[in-house]
């Protein structure tokens, strides 16, 4: 028989039970709320499935022989999406959460509050443009991110094919509906637009990047016989002239028609109604932070002044004396340029020597980093169909592994110099981009959202990790004896800090893009910073926070700092806005302080 004293104590026991095993049965949910909310998210967007290979078996074939909808509507749709799963995560006691998944949630909040925050500026971005419009990104997310190493690839990937012209015209209803509105891009981006559209339809069908890239990679599937290839070659061809030449040339056609209603004027400022506002968003977006854009610029101008002081010094050391520091970078580009830029040979060169950077890269960072990816890099050029606008990037490798990450190099003549060359290398790949993405991809620790990258990259520690990863190589001596690969890297951290100059200055203080130009960035750029407002300005922002948390580390720990481990703290951070990798830093200051000192290393 139990006493009433008894039932009481069995009450109480009871609860302390549930008190305590409450904690695991949140944390469950919400891993199963992160895995539920990705499946959903990544499902209404068939591109980023097929990037990342995020399914498996008929899903992911399903979503294979798809395009994401290029509608406005989808977009609203989306929108829609992140504001229901803001409301699911609000559900959540952060409190009772691990360390890893109070990160999750927050990252997981802070994405999703700035795909719900865009709604508003939609109109401010025009869906056909040099840079990044869905005439390019349509042609890469075929080139370059559909897999195609089996027989089934190759139909799925004629199958998307044939949605290109669908897509398209769901791009010119909405470009036509801005145009309408006058939201409409300057004047020299649409003659930009133009001229590489044109460039994308010149070519004979089957010489078309989305038949060539096909013919390439086909070459390498040992299972399929000849005349199939070419059978694919050919309707791939087929779809090129009868489907998608018209689709862009109704393209071309809308953009010639407005091509008289734009102006010259080349900053978000030139829309009166809401310009400043859209700016101050993307700026948010872009740096995780609250800085104006004349605090930016007042640092860009700072960091300018002090890095041509440190390349003034060199420059002079080097006999290079007469000029300002850019005409005397001019003239070294120049004498660092390859031979007869435009010919087969130059342009297999520069590929040659990017391949050997990388493999002496990846020696060099051992000693630096507590792990190092798994995962293959390899580089390739653009097509030369975008070779006039593309800047160097990376693409990430898919989560299945189907192929490796890959670094796209522009070889227009501008680019085709060792000027630089090896800092953009460390950039885009190691120990940049390819170390801190896909090391975050391999992490088994993190959520799966944040393995894939499922909500979006975040360009202020992304961008701010590969140019803190310029900078050390510099530090660690990596230039020795290269005087002249130092200037270049010192010139790539000079080309970030004139961004924040030219990026503020275009959007928030009526620069022209001739002014832009003046100031030291090739026209391209310029025009980059034009149609994607505040994205020039990650990096540095970035790459200074992360400077900063590592000074103040060091600081604080003294002989206890241990570089790898801080590189460890950042990598494995991942993607996160740059508030919470400084609450991680902070984390790890005061978990080595709290060890005996010996195990401090």
């Amino acid at each position: 028989m139990t006493t009433r004293s008894g039932c009481r104590f069995l009450a109480l026991l009871l609860l302390a039970s549930v008190a305590l095993a409450a904690p695991a049965v949140q944390a469950a949910n919400i891993d199963e709320f992160f895995d539920s909310f990705t499946t959903e998210w990544v499902r209404g967007n068939p591109d980023l499935a097929t990037a990342i290979r995020y399914f498996s078996g008929e899903e992911q074939d399903r979503l294979e022989r798809q395009l994401t909808p290029e509608t406005r509507q989808h977009t609203e749709e989306r929108i829609r999406l992140a504001r229901k799963g803001l409301s699911e995560l609000r559900k959540f006691d952060r409190s009772r959460l691990t360390q890893t998944q109070r990160v999750s949630a927050d990252l997981m909040q802070w994405q999703l509050e700035a795909v719900a925050g865009a709604e508003p500026y939609l109109d401010y971005y025009f869906p056909l443009q040099q840079f990044g419009g869905a005439n390019v990104q349509l042609v890469e997310t075929l080139t370059l991110r559909h897999p195609l190493a089996s027989r089934k690839d190759a139909d799925n990937y004629l199958t998307r094919l044939e949605l290109i012209d669908d897509r398209m015209n769901e791009v010119i209803v909405e470009a036509q509906r801005l145009a309408d509105k006058r939201m409409v891009p300057p004047r020299f981006i649409v003659q930009a637009t133009l001229a590489s559209m044109r460039t994308f339809i010149e070519a004979a069908p089957a010489q078309n990047p989305l038949v060539t890239v096909l013919a390439q990679k086909l070459a390498t599937v040992e299972a399929m016989a000849a005349a199939d290839r070419a059978a694919l070659q050919q309707k791939a061809a087929t779809l090129v002239e009868q489907q998608i030449y018209p689709a862009w040339r109704r393209a071309i056609a809308l953009l010639d028609s407005i091509l008289p209603r734009t102006t010259d004027a080349a900053g978000l400022w030139r829309y009166q109604s809401g310009g400043d506002a859209a700016y101050a968003n993307a700026l948010r977006r872009f740096t995780t932070t609250s800085l104006t854009p004349d605090q930016i610029h007042e640092i860009g101008l700072r960091q300018v002044a002090r890095i041509e002081s440190e390349m003034d010094g060199i420059l002079q050391r080097l006999g290079r004396t007469e000029g300002t520091v850019r005409e005397r970078m001019r003239k070294l580009d120049e004498d660092l340029r390859y031979p007869d830029p435009t010919s087969e040979a130059s342009r297999g060169k520069i590929m040659s020597d990017i391949d050997a950077l990388i493999a002496n890269a990846i020696e060099r960072s051992i000693p630096m980093f507590e792990r190092t990816p798994q995962t293959p890099v390899i580089a390739q050029p653009f097509p030369r169909f975008r070779e006039a606008s593309a800047a160097a990037n990376y693409n990430r490798a898919p989560l299945d592994g189907s192929r490796p990450a890959i670094f796209q190099m522009p070889l227009r003549p501008q680019r085709m110099t060792r000027l630089g060359l090896r800092t953009l290398v460390y950039h885009e790949t190691v120990p940049g981009h390819h170390f801190q993405i896909a090391l975050e991809q391999e992490n088994k620790a993190l959520p799966r959202f944040r393995q894939a990258r499922a909500l979006g990259g975040i360009s202020a520690l992304s961008e701010g990790w590969a140019l803190y990863a310029e900078k050390l190589a510099v530090e660690s001596g990596w230039y020795e004896g290269d005087p002249e690969g130092l200037l270049g890297a010192l010139n790539a951290e000079l080309f970030r800090a004139r961004r924040l100059v030219v990026d503020t200055g275009l959007h928030a203080k009526r620069w022209t893009r001739q002014q832009a130009i003046d100031y030291g960035i090739e026209a391209s750029e310029v025009e980059r910073y034009v149609v994607n407002p505040g994205q020039a300005c990650a990096y540095m922002i970035g790459q200074l926070r992360i400077l900063e948390l590592r000074d103040r580390a060091r600081e604080q720990l003294g002989d206890r700092f241990s570089l790898r481990q801080f590189h460890s703290t950042v990598l494995d951070t991942g993607t996160t806005p740059l508030g919470i990798l400084e609450q991680e830093v902070e984390r790890y200051v005061k978990s080595v302080q709290a060890q005996p000192a010996a195990a401090a290393h």
